[in-house]
Order: structure tokens, then C-alpha cells, then sequence
């Protein structure tokens, strides 16, 4: 058997574990959590890198945060808010905020590729493994939610209804590029502070130590 055969299987017999329950909530918790903030940690990261090289004058007409796509998804604004949701409800919210950027972060990784940038080729491979740990958080939180309940399992999908050309000016590109990814910085620091919440009420810690 090959490694990447002997790496499935592995993963299978995880994810065979998991659903069957061998694999108690609050590791799986863990785990999630540490995928969560490796995703905030690597879009902030890509965030200081586009800063570099970004033009002042972007700053200035950049869109607003409340025009990001998942900005209608209603959900708690901080700790204190969130402790007083379901951890049902709230696993649905995190589920709901991390399905939406599946084609966005396609995007992002499409345009990376050409970004007028001079840190192009570490934006770009950032990007990736944004891809890569989200798409890893994803199928963990599936393993989860089915293990939590039929609420957790409901997902809200709010489509990306922007154009996925970000334009030929490179100004207008790095722009669109920033603007997109800003929102997945403040929605990936709302998925990591979300599955901390689940993951201290899981360990039945009191609320302050959340």
C-alpha cells in the first residue's frame, strides 16, 4: 500500500470513527477548533502580506464590510452573545458562514494566480491552503453536526453574487482582491471564536473561561 492510499485509509477509518462515535464531540471539537484558527491565522497573514504593496488610494474606496455577501446571515456579534445561542443553532451558523466561500475562495485563488502583486507567488500558494484547510474544516463539521442533531445540519448557503473578473486595471484588481478577502478574515475570526464557544461548552467550562 502507497502512502497516499495508506493516508486514505486512515482518514476513512478517522471519519468511520467519528460517525460512529468512538471519537467523543469535545476531540472532535479540538480539532476543529485548531483547523478554525489555522484558517483565521493564514488569512491574516495573507491580509498583512496584500498590505504591503497595497495602493493608498485603495483604502479609500475600498467597499464597506457590510457589502461582503455573508453579511446578511444574522448571528450573535461577540462571546457573551454567542454563549446564548444553541450549540446546535450555533454549529448551523458556522457551518452556514464556512459553505458560503466555497466558490469565493475558488475565486481567490483563480485571480491570485495573476495578481499585480510582488509577493504574487506566496499569495497565491496562501490561497491554496486556504482551500486546503477549509475544505478539511468542512468535512469535520459534517463528521459533527451529525453527531449534534438534525439543527446543526441545517445550512443557510448565501451565494456570491459578485463577478469573478476583478478587472484588468491593477489597481481595481488588488482592490477587489483585498475587499474579498477582508471578508473571509472576518468571517474565518467568527467560524474560530464560534467553535471556541462549542468546544469550552462541550468541556462544560464555566462561561468566563470561554
Amino acid at each position: 500500500m502507497d502512502g497516499t492510499k495508506r493516508c486514505q485509509f486512515f482518514i476513512t477509518v478517522v471519519w468511520v470513527l467519528a460517525v460512529c462515535g468512538a471519537i467523543p464531540i469535545g476531540d472532535l471539537l479540538d480539532r476543529a477548533s485548531q483547523h478554525s484558527d489555522k484558517l483565521h491565522s493564514l488569512s491574516t497573514l495573507l491580509t498583512n502580506e496584500l498590505d504591503t504593496h497595497f495602493p493608498p488610494i485603495g483604502r479609500m474606496i475600498m467597499p464597506r464590510p457590510s457589502m461582503c455577501h455573508t453579511s446578511t446571515l444574522q448571528g450573535p456579534t461577540d462571546k457573551d452573545q454567542a454563549l446564548q445561542v444553541s450549540e446546535q443553532n450555533l454549529m448551523s451558523l458556522v457551518r452556514s458562514l464556512l459553505q458560503s466561500w466555497a466558490d469565493p475562495l475558488v475565486l481567490l485563488s483563480a485571480n491570485a494566480n495573476t495578481l499585480p502583486h510582488p509577493a504574487q507567488s506566496s499569495i497565491a500558494s496562501k490561497v491554496q491552503e486556504l482551500q486546503q484547510n477549509s475544505k478539511s474544516l468542512g468535512d469535520g463539521l459534517d463528521i459533527l453536526s451529525n453527531r449534534m442533531g438534525p439543527a446543526a445540519q441545517v445550512v443557510s448557503i448565501l451565494p456570491y453574487q459578485g463577478t469573478g473578473d476583478f478587472g484588468q486595471d491593477k489597481i481595481a484588481k488588488l482592490i477587489n482582491f483585498q475587499f474579498l478577502l477582508s471578508c473571509f478574515r472576518r468571517d474565518s475570526h467568527k467560524i474560530d471564536s464560534f467553535l471556541k464557544v462549542l468546544r469550552c461548552r462541550s468541556a462544560q467550562m464555566r462561561p468566563e473561561m470561554c
